[in-house]
């Protein structure tokens, strides 16, 4: 696929955009209602299970026809197609980025560099299945002959952020039988912590870092090792005790772990779309291989959607589109994911990676800057626990937040009204942020003029609710999907590659090179600026060096 682009805000469509901008945004969302009685069921879109509305944004059909006219002439029907056809979208790594071929049913095709890999996938899924079902049936036993009982996954952002939020996501449909920790930190407290209480004999560690090298996740594996073989006093219990997700077999082995015991994946997978491949073996583990399946076939519905549907009945076209128009025209620089679920609770820090390390690029395919702002920042909290935390700001704030709520019709854990209020809260939120109150209406409400600025809110403030009947395994992986191809969409749109993050890598060279001053490996006299030298030297006083 060719790399050379025009920018966006050189195109015809994106300058008509910046025209409209001016003639509607400060239309109130309170007139585009009472226009149009029939608004909050016109712009709604219903497709594979879930129901987005999205009628509380501030956008006419005029909007939505251009913003349909900007993804039309930034090729996105050509880009869906490129990556769906294996194509090297990741140009400057040369690499396709193909998570759609994870979750392809047994009879589909997909090819990387002409070789069809949908085999390979289901080979390691099966595999994963086999290691699932032993160890949960308690056929896999620890070195002593004790069965595992405590899974503990040891990996950082991609091969950590997914398998936290997955499992807390559908911790409902977990064995409670085994107990689940998640190590990701090179901060020794995250270590200690989720192995302080750990009988080593029916613990099992498993390890993921694609190299095997990774250093955060390589120095918990090895502090591991170290914590079972203090326990359990032989090397041969390493093998018994470790599994390793990776596709570098020669350092598995050389860390102790049967090749058998390695469950790898490929590099046409980026890390934080991964949660599909052997990255998620602990998800597999926690649910079981059959709902993991269904949790694959949401995904797959939502790929099939996305590379099907009209844009203009498209879920994360729509979205992704959206996105765009507050963060380019409206200036607003943040985007708030509001689950209104208990079990939904990692999932916005697990957006925050997919999103921001997409998105987060200054310079375009072809490596020249972009004219314009990229991704937003991603945030969010379940409600209601957000309302008497930051919704303050969210209302009467001097900052515009769009907002994305997230409800499901039916409770997994039916409690008394419990759930009537939870989503009673998430409507209202949605409602009040659109249409606010006036001091008109506060001074019926007989608020004194002096108070009537302080308890006034604007409105305005736009958002999206998605309504989906229950959460689900398949409800989980379409909800992934949807925001996977909704970022997928803003990149190529903002014409820059979503699937490098070089962006991580300087931080961590630079560490490497601090490191020795730290530990009194260094020899001669710093290197670092004088902050930095300084603040070693403060720290170097501080721990009595």
């Amino acid at each position: 696929m060719s790399t050379n682009h025009r920018p966006s805000c050189k195109l015809t469509a994106w300058q008509a955009l910046e025209t409209h901008y001016r003639k509607v945004s400060e239309l109130p969302l309170r007139k585009l209602f009472s226009d149009d009685p029939k608004r909050g069921e016109r712009l709604a879109v219903e497709a594979i299970g879930i129901y987005l509305d999205y009628s509380k944004h501030r956008i006419t059909d005029e909007t939505v026809k251009l913003l349909l006219q900007l993804a039309a002439a930034s090729g996105l029907g050509d880009h869906i197609e490129a990556m769906f056809r294996g194509d090297k979208v990741n140009v400057t790594e040369g690499r396709a980025a193909l998570h759609v071929a994870l979750r392809a049913g047994k009879g589909q095709t997909m090819l990387v560099d002409g070789i069809n890999v949908v085999p390979q996938v289901h080979a390691v899924l099966d595999k994963m299945a086999g290691f699932a079902n032993r160890l949960r049936s308690g056929g896999w036993k620890g070195h002593t002959g004790k069965p595992i009982r405590n899974v503990v996954n040891i990996g950082i952002g991609g091969s950590d952020l997914g398998p936290v939020m997955a499992y807390e996501a559908l911790r409902y449909y977990s064995q409670r039988g085994l107990t689940f920790r998640f190590v990701s930190n090179i901060d020794g407290t995250d270590f200690i912590e989720a192995t302080h209480d750990l009988d080593a004999e029916e613990t099992l560690f498993i390890i993921t870092s694609k190299t095997f090298k990774t250093l955060e996740t390589m120095t918990n594996a090895h502090s591991a090792r170290d914590w079972i073989l203090a326990a359990l006093k032989s090397p041969d219990a390493v093998a018994k005790h470790f599994v390793a997700v990776s596709s570098n077999a020669q350092e598995v082995a050389k860390f102790g772990i049967d090749a058998d015991h390695m469950f790898t994946f490929w590099d046409w997978v980026g890390g934080r779309y991964s949660m599909c491949s052997a990255i998620g073996l602990s998800t597999m583990v926690a649910i079981g291989p059959e709902h993991f399946r269904a949790m694959l076939d949401g995904f797959q519905q939502m790929d099939g959607h996305f590379r099907s549907a009209p844009f203009e009945q498209n879920l994360p076209v729509l979205m992704g589109l959206l996105a765009v128009w507050y963060n380019n025209f409206f200036g607003a620089e943040t985007l708030a994911v509001l689950p209104y679920e208990q079990y939904l609770k990692r999932f916005p820090a697990y957006l925050q990676q997919l999103a921001m390390e997409s998105n987060g690029k200054h310079v375009s395919t072809d490596g020249a800057n972009v004219a314009h702002q990229t991704c937003p920042i991603y945030w969010g909290e379940v409600g209601s626990n957000g309302q008497h935390s930051f919704y303050q700001l969210l209302h009467q704030g001097t900052k515009l937040v769009p907002c994305d709520f997230i409800g499901f019709a039916r409770p997994l854990n039916p409690l008394g009204r419990h759930h009537d209020l939870l989503l009673a809260n998430m409507f209202a939120q949605a409602e009040a942020l659109a249409f606010g109150k006036t001091s008109q209406e506060l001074g019926r409400e007989g608020v004194p003029a002096w108070q009537a600025p302080h308890k006034t809110f604007e409105g305005n403030r736009p958002s999206s609710t998605i309504l989906v009947e229950r959460l689900t395994p398949m409800a989980l992986g379409k909800l992934v999907a949807l925001y996977e191809h909704s970022v997928f969409t803003q990149g190529v749109i903002w014409g820059i590659n979503s699937f490098d993050q070089w962006g991580v890598e300087l931080g961590k060279e630079l560490a490497m090179q601090i490191l020795p001053e730290l530990d009194g490996q260094s020899k001669g006299q710093s290197k670092q600026d004088s902050s930095t030298g300084a603040l070693i030297q403060r720290y170097l006083t501080l721990k009595g060096q």
